[in-house]
């Protein structure tokens, strides 16, 4: 039986194409105030790829959206100032 909290080397690969994902669509032209909640929506979409139950997917694309977010704008901040 899964849990909800079952992670597999699939969800973690999705964070680095979540991210690539959002960098994208904000060249684009996605406002860069719109990149969290693009994250998000990718990281659900990413995760609802795997074939696992919707509250998995939910739960685990926010947490892969959210992750993404941070890989980006974690180094960002602390480069900058």
């Amino acid at each position: 039986m899964e849990t909800l909290f079952d992670f597999s080397p699939l969800v973690l690969a999705a964070i680095p194409v979540v991210l690539g994902l959002v960098e994208v669509t904000k060249r684009v032209g996605l406002p860069a105030r719109y990149a969290p909640l693009a994250s998000l929506v990718f990281g659900v979409g990413a995760i609802a790829l795997t074939g696992v139950s919707w509250q998995a997917t939910v739960i685990q694309g926010i947490i892969v959206g959210l992750a993404a977010s941070g890989l980006w704008s974690g180094p960002k901040k602390t480069i900058s100032g």
